[in-house]
């Protein structure tokens, strides 16, 4: 292909209908038919970035290599199309007009009133544009968030009409709606759908497909009518029905014909099938596993499930790949004790204490590691989880009785875990972490470098604090090895305790990096530890 196509995925009726899911699906369709794709999410809200959201309200926080605090939905598109994302994949309303500020700060606009049409405009339509160029992709997706009718959104839709109107059948949009089952009539109901569609032509958009997420199947007389009165071909109405994993939404868009009705629209030829091959044999494995393994995860936010959003398909991964079910058991860090302890965590034969920030749950999370030492069962800590676990050997093996991170105690006697040295004169929260890939160099006779099979790796990471190096010397006299440095800043980023069966702690996130064709390495032997702790077979032995 000689220029590059756009498609454009809007919703409707409701939030969190799947578009990135949708997005994500038909990068993979596309993908496998040789074509080069990349995805991108313009999110309506005013925050410069989500890394000050909070979880509850917005789910994960995911960090690219480039350091970008992204969207969620960036983990699904590198977990499905297994291509790395950047900052430029991610664009926010805060983010467009601090851009279009800054131009007419410096007199960019020649003293011309600046308003939404054509500056902030503009401004969108450059930063879709400026994707493609990057990557010389046949396909740019994105993925418009919120639902069409969102005052917020209005600029984005004013966007895609634009680029329609310049680009011809360069572009397509996609829309996604609800087509919800009211068992009070005993039937599917296609009004929101075509209220939604309204909406969107109001605006001036006329989509060119309508994917129709429901949880019973559209009969072709309902597919009929969404056609006749939202105006599409009645091939261009795909039904996305509720699945039991994400990962069979490719394959259900691909029964669908949604690649073949886009290739259509666009004018695209493709001679070839998509080749699905390895993701079918994924979702085989997914599907049949031989064993079932009971693994805590230990947060404080576990409430929300997308708060811990790549970890949990770290273990799908992780699981597929060692041909087992992981059975997440999320665990609530406040409302651990010493005393029920036992209670909350026995039957587990893997522990991962999560990342986050505050004080909230830190001492439940202490005490659910000092479970994992003592009782030899498998743990992986992630960033705060690691920090926690340095925490808690300073107080219960070397004797500091009040160790602590100077996140939490400014006034420790014994602070093992403290704030990098360039941070402690920026002031602010938003962009001023630790972020992106760094290197770390591991050391020999490691599990470590059992698991990566290479002495220099690349990790993401997000956090202000650090190990306290001024300890190393306490810390290794009673056994805790210190397996993985940053080469360049000398900075902690893996500890292990050899005595143990399997006991890692990392301060970087290797959950950003797992994905369906590349599961994370540290998931797997972990997976594979708790296995060997104790596990349950579901599969008959042949």
């Amino acid at each position: 292909m000689t220029e590059t196509k756009y498609i454009f995925v809007t919703g409707g009726v409701t939030s969190s209908l799947g578009k990135g899911i949708i997005s994500s699906s038909l990068a993979k369709l596309l993908q496998a038919r040789g074509f080069s794709v990349t995805i991108q999410k313009l999110d309506p809200y005013i925050n410069i970035d989500p890394g000050t959201l909070n979880p509850y309200e917005h789910g994960e926080c995911f960090v690219t290599d480039d350091g970008a605090e992204t969207d969620l939905d960036l983990g699904h598109y590198e977990r499905f199309s297994n291509v790395r994302t950047s900052q430029a994949n991610n664009v926010t309303t805060g983010r467009i007009y601090q851009a279009v500020i800054d131009k007419e700060r410096r007199g960019d606009y020649l003293g011309s009133t600046v308003q939404v049409i054509p500056h902030i405009t503009d401004e969108i339509k450059h930063r879709i544009m400026l994707l493609a160029t990057k990557g010389n992709y046949d396909f740019v997706i994105t993925e418009i968030g919120g639902t069409v009718g969102d005052i917020e959104s209005l600029p984005y839709i004013e966007s895609v009409r634009q680029i329609r109107w310049e680009l011809g059948n360069r572009c397509a949009v996609i829309h996604l709606t609800l087509v919800p089952y009211l068992s009070a009539a005993g039937e599917l109901k296609t009004k929101p759908t075509q209220h939604s569609v309204k909406l969107l032509q109001e605006q001036g958009v006329q989509p060119d497909i309508i994917v129709c997420r429901t949880e019973r199947h559209l009969n072709p007389t309902l597919k009929s009518k969404i056609a006749l009165f939202c105006n599409v071909s009645p091939t261009a109405v795909i039904e996305s029905l509720d699945a039991s994993s994400i990962y069979d939404v490719p394959i259900m868009m691909r029964e669908e014909g949604l690649d073949v009705e886009v290739m259509k629209r666009l004018q695209v030829n493709s001679a070839t099938e998509p080749d699905l091959t390895r993701w079918t044999e994924f979702l085989r494995k997914l599907k049949n596993p031989e064993f079932e393994v009971n693994i805590g995860l230990v947060g404080k936010y576990v409430e929300l499930k997308d708060s811990y959003k790549s970890i949990i398909e770290s273990f799908v991964h992780a699981g597929t790949e060692n041909h087992c079910k992981v059975n997440l058991k999320m665990i609530q860090s406040e409302y651990i004790t010493p005393e029920n302890c036992v209670e909350k965590l026995e039957g587990l034969s893997g522990i991962l204490v999560a990342p986050g920030f505050g004080n909230r749950g830190i001492e439940g999370k202490i005490t659910a590691i000092r479970y994992a030492r003592e009782n030899k069962v498998p743990f992986l800590g992630i960033c705060l989880g690691m920090q926690c676990a340095v925490i808690e050997f300073a107080r219960n093996v070397i004797g500091f009785a009040d160790a602590h991170s100077t996140e939490f105690d400014k006034h420790t006697t014994y602070p093992v875990i403290d704030i990098m040295e360039q941070q402690k004169k920026i002031a602010g929260l938003g962009g001023t972490m630790r972020l992106g890939a760094y290197p770390c160099r591991i050391v020999k006779e490691s599990t470590a470098l059992e698991v990566y099979d290479a002495e220099l790796i690349l990790e993401r990471h997000r956090h202000r604090y650090e190990f306290n190096n001024k300890f190393i010397p306490e810390f290794e006299k009673k056994g805790m090895k210190f397996t993985g440095i940053n080469p360049k800043e000398n900075l902690v980023e893996i500890i292990e305790l050899p005595e143990h069966p399997w006991f890692v702690g990392v301060q970087f996130h290797p959950e950003y990096r797992s994905t369906v064709a590349e599961p994370h390495p540290l998931f797997i032997h972990f997976v594979k530890a708790a296995l060997n702790k104790g596990c349950k077979r579901v599969a008959p032995v042949l």
